[in-house]
């Protein structure tokens, strides 16, 4: 076993002396070593029930016969850290969950690895340790949490951002945004859409390293204690069969979380993180990938926010398995790939409970909500290494057009023009400095977004950034603009009331410039001086590679 690096052996007497300062027995040191990582913390409503759930994996370990070794790490609610500095660190922080994993993990030489987060970046950053690492591993989640009702009315934390819109036109009072505000976060678990957490929670299945049930099965049930505890003896049969995280992150794995990922209509933060992990898989996921995949899958559940779905609604219509199915019937997956269940997708997709119990909320495949993917990559001169944009949210209206640049070089400044109504329909809003290097850290922007919802602008003004967007995002918002403004990307350059031309069915951006025009502006641009001088960010912005190749840091 690769523990007994640290436990076998005369030589190893004085590492054992200090694991039984712990508490741990001769016995329990001579099992299987497995570390569990999580990341509770009291900053966090995914993350507020996860010491609970690690309890229950560490009981589920014990069953097996393993010893579990608990350890955690940092997790950052997008959330929480929207429309200031913090957000800033979010992305960034990414880089410093797989560090910390993997550093665990090597200075602890465990035989096999759960991973237990939620939310945002810690899903993917504990993923990314996963695959780096290549041990036997299984991921299990907080889960999401329960769907806010507030007057008979389902809603979510989007429905309180777009709420500061309205505020803004008078079409809330104060004492309504405070009722939504109470009501739309109804306790533990992540944000209750098809938002950025859930999206990648969701893709754990996909990609067959977590069991099923994973991504939909809500925080709060006592379904989640039972599969965390599954989870926890699982691992220990990965371990007995020497099952290793990269014989199951596949390039066939990561093509059938593309056709899920499409299907569902996840958040546009998927195009980061699916290529970042797959780069420490040792596999290359590009974003011509997004836009094959999505050709080719119709968009089949229609999930907050660009539709009234939520997770419970997901989960009790068959969940991420019974969408699973639908495309499997059509060979949209790869039956063949390998899950943590020891099983390949084709035999877990055979148990007699995979099946779609409300044909509305995952619909056929011939009677879809949009015959394309939920996501696309567009390109043209203005995004020449692309541009993400979660079609599904779109306003059919809003798919094509045309309208003057209204340009701001941060998210305060734009979202002050917005909510104090100084952006006209048919405008082009450009937020740019925003990206990885320039932000830096990426930061997303669901303040102006919800504001342009809450003020009834969605349908009539596109946003365009170098920066990203939540996965709770609705309307014609296209970021991870590539190249980015800092690194010399045209959106650097795009002046007001220039004309850009939007085209997402075929997947085009374009800026409408002469080109002696755009020559003279490149040979004067000059490259603005770094927002942030020391720290991590300082480091982060030197490191981190373009956003079309999923922010990674090198």
């Amino acid at each position: 076993m690769r523990s007994e690096q640290m436990t076998k052996g005369v030589d190893r007497a004085p590492h054992r002396a200090l694991l039984k300062a712990i508490g741990y027995t001769d016995n329990e040191l001579k099992r299987p070593l497995i570390g569990v990582a999580q990341s509770a913390n009291e900053v966090i409503p995914g993350h507020i029930h996860l010491d609970k759930i690690c309890q229950a994996v560490k009981d589920g370990i014990r069953m097996a016969g393993g010893t579990p070794m608990e350890f955690s790490t940092i997790g950052i609610c997008d959330g929480i850290a929207m429309g200031h500095t913090g957000m800033k660190y979010s992305l960034a922080s990414r880089e410093l969950i797989a560090d910390s994993v993997e550093s665990m993990a090597q200075a602890y030489p465990f035989d096999g690895l759960v991973l237990l987060p939620n939310c945002d970046k810690i899903v993917p950053g504990m993923i990314m340790a996963g695959a780096r690492l290549d041990l036997p591993t299984i991921v299990i989640s907080g889960g999401p949490m329960r769907t806010g009702v507030c007057n008979g009315q389902e809603i979510d934390l989007i429905t309180v951002f777009e709420g500061m819109g309205k505020f803004r036109v008078g079409e809330l009072t104060e004492a309504e945004l405070t009722e939504l505000e109470n009501a739309a976060c109804p306790g533990a678990g992540s944000c209750s859409g098809m938002f950025t957490a859930n999206s990648m929670n969701c893709l754990t299945e996909a990609l067959g390293i977590a069991l099923p049930g994973n991504g939909t099965t809500l925080a709060i049930d006592a379904a989640r204690i039972r599969l965390a505890k599954t989870s926890g003896e699982a691992i220990m049969h990965l371990v007995d069969k020497n099952i290793t995280m990269r014989q199951i992150l596949t390039k066939e794995a990561f093509h059938n979380a593309l056709a899920v990922d499409m299907a569902f209509g996840g958040s546009t933060n998927t195009s980061l993180h699916l290529p970042a992990i797959a780069h420490e898989a040792g596999i290359e996921l590009t974003l011509q990938d997004f836009n094959e995949v999505s050709g080719k899958t119709p968009h089949i559940c229609n999930m907050s926010p660009g539709g009234p779905d939520h997770m419970e609604d997901l989960h009790q219509a068959g969940g991420v398995s019974a969408i699973m199915k639908t495309l499997s019937l059509s060979g949209l997956l790869n039956e063949d790939a390998l899950s943590v269940t020891g099983k390949t997708i084709r035999e877990v997709l055979a148990a007699p409970n995979v099946i779609v119990a409300n044909p509305e909320t995952i619909r056929p495949l011939n009677n879809p909500y949009h015959p394309t993917g939920g996501l696309a990559v567009l390109t043209g001169n203005l995004a020449p290494d692309g541009a993400v944009v979660k079609q599904s949210a779109v306003a059919p209206e809003m798919l094509e057009h045309q309208g003057p640049a209204r340009v701001f070089n941060s998210e305060e400044e734009a979202f002050s023009a917005i909510v104090n109504q100084n952006i006209n329909p048919g405008d082009v809003i450009v937020i740019r400095y925003e990206g990885p290097q320039g932000g830096p850290g990426m930061r997303e922007m669901l303040s102006p977004t919800a504001a342009l919802a809450g003020i009834g602008l969605d349908k009539e003004v596109a946003l365009l950034t170098d920066g990203r967007f939540s996965g709770g995002t609705r309307g014609a918002a296209i970021g991870h603009i590539s190249p980015e403004a800092a690194a010399g990307g045209l959106i650097g350059l795009v002046q007001e009331g220039d004309q850009i031309k939007i085209d997402i069915p075929n997947r085009s951006l374009d800026l409408l410039i002469d080109k002696t025009e755009l020559a003279q502006r490149q040979a004067a641009w000059q490259k603005p001086e770094a927002k942030i001088k020391k720290g991590y960010l300082a480091r982060y912005a030197r490191q981190v590679s373009s956003a079309a190749k999923g922010a990674v840091m090198v």
